[in-house]
């Protein structure tokens, strides 16, 4: 357990573009809280902060070294699931429904995570497969960020603004050249060391005179106490009772494709922490995928309690994974914690951000630019981090035809097709444990 300004350091710079992209992003599920689930604009609201201080409990209670978020991929087939005809118009059901898919994850992973047998199957896919399941969530990212009508393609919604939002946050995360004049050039050192904030700034100014966004400010406090009691009558199980074991069966299977994502954002989190921990032997992060299990189980639990909407307590917000790796491998002089910047940026897990409305409604327009930059950044990172994990060009191959399954079907057709692939073409061996395979070579 890290406690604020006490294990973890103050970092201005993440706490301010935390404020921008976390804040923007944290709201994203609040017009399908209100359409979907019949909540009011402040229940909304109560329910997106409940979820964000969950998010928060990964790094601060448990310790793990990534930057948590939402299992995205999961959250169309939620809306599908709770929009079909056994749920559709009635809230309570939705609810219930949230409760029992929450529930059955939960038991995935604390079942995984207390037999150990999760932490065993991440270390035993080989690196062809880890690689397809990076490269797949690099595909699927660029086709969202590129689909018209999605809320993250922001270049449809709002060309000017949005492309140059997106391109000064790629640039400022990724520009070698743009790095190597930072090393003489000190103000541009400390503008690369805000992150991701520049381009926000940049993107709700010229948005602003563009006329691409309207800001409609709200000079209120959110009355905390009332919108929680309202929230808790309307989607606890203590308040509506709880789902029948009818729902729970029915969910089963969502939760069991919505595995194989966690899945996928465990080993995209420990292949990034690994490769960025070569430029910081100072500070060892400890990568333990029983923990990772079991802090987002108890996550899920608590969120069934409080405020079910399943899929937004996952391990891994891959896009600011990176922007924060980043600045933590540029030595401790610039970051003395990986934890002083995930904290910071989290805002120490406090939800003062969604109790003030002014910067709730603030950030409302930005919220496309924040989809489409941590989209266009994990789309980045996951692409570069996948190939450089296989050895030759059929690994490569392999690699890139288990991607595109996992980007275009279902995640289990995605498993499915993934693993005919890479033993037809790759062999059983690439399956063998990592250990096993360096004594085989020893051996020859």
């Amino acid at each position: 357990m890290r406690i604020p300004l006490i294990h973890l350091r103050f970092s201005l710079a993440d706490m301010l573009q935390g404020l921008a992209v976390a804040g923007a992003t944290g709201m994203a599920l609040v017009p399908y809280f209100m359409a979907l689930l019949g909540l009011s604009f402040e229940e909304a609201v109560t329910m997106a902060m409940f979820h964000s201080l969950l998010i928060s409990f990964s790094w601060m209670f448990f310790g793990d070294p990534y930057a948590p978020g939402w299992l995205t991929p999961a959250i169309p087939f939620v809306v599908a699931f709770i929009t079909a005809p056994a749920y559709l118009g009635d809230h309570t059901s939705q609810f219930q429904a949230m409760t029992a898919l929450s529930l059955n994850f939960a038991f995935i992973l604390i079942f995984l995570g207390v037999t150990g047998l999760g932490a065993k199957l991440i270390n035993i896919v080989p690196n062809v497969f880890k690689g397809g399941i990076i490269l797949g969530a690099a595909v699927a990212a660029f086709l969202r960020v590129t689909k018209d009508g999605d809320a993250a393609n922001v270049f449809q919604s709002a060309p000017i603004a949005g492309t140059l939002g997106v391109v000064v946050c790629l640039v400022f995360a990724f520009s070698k050249p743009l790095h190597a004049v930072a090393l003489d050039k000190r103000w541009l050192a400390k503008l690369l060391g805000f992150g991701l904030l520049p381009g926000f700034i940049v993107a709700g100014t010229v948005g602003y005179f563009t006329g691409e966004f309207e800001y409609n400010i709200r000079w209120e406090i959110l009355d905390v106490v009332a919108s929680t009691t309202s929230l808790w009558d309307k989607a606890s199980p203590f308040a509506i009772g709880w789902p029948s074991l009818a729902t729970f069966l029915a969910s089963f299977p969502l939760a069991l494709i919505t595995y194989i994502l966690f899945f996928g954002d465990v080993v995209t989190g420990n292949e990034m922490i690994e490769e960025a921990q070569k430029a910081r032997s100072d500070e060892k992060l400890e990568l333990d995928g029983s923990r990772a299990h079991m802090a987002t189980g108890i996550r899920n639990i608590l969120m069934a309690i409080v405020a079910p909407f399943f899929a937004t307590q996952g391990v891994l917000w891959t896009g600011i994974q990176v922007v924060l790796l980043k600045r933590w491998t540029q030595g401790r002089d610039k970051l003395d914690s990986i934890f002083d910047s995930i904290g910071s940026f989290y805002a120490f897990g406090l939800p003062f951000l969604f109790i003030l409305l002014p910067l709730v409604t603030l950030l409302k327009p930005l919220l496309p630019v924040a989809l489409a930059v941590t989209l266009v950044l994990t789309a980045f990172a996951c692409a570069t981090l996948a190939l450089s994990l296989v050895k030759d060009a059929t690994e490569r191959g392999a690699m890139v035809i288990t991607a595109m399954a996992f980007s275009v079907f279902e995640p289990w057709i995605g498993l499915l097709v993934g693993v005919i692939t890479i033993v037809g073409l790759c062999g059983v061996n690439v399956f063998k444990p990592q250990k096993a395979e360096q004594e085989d070579n020893k051996k020859e």
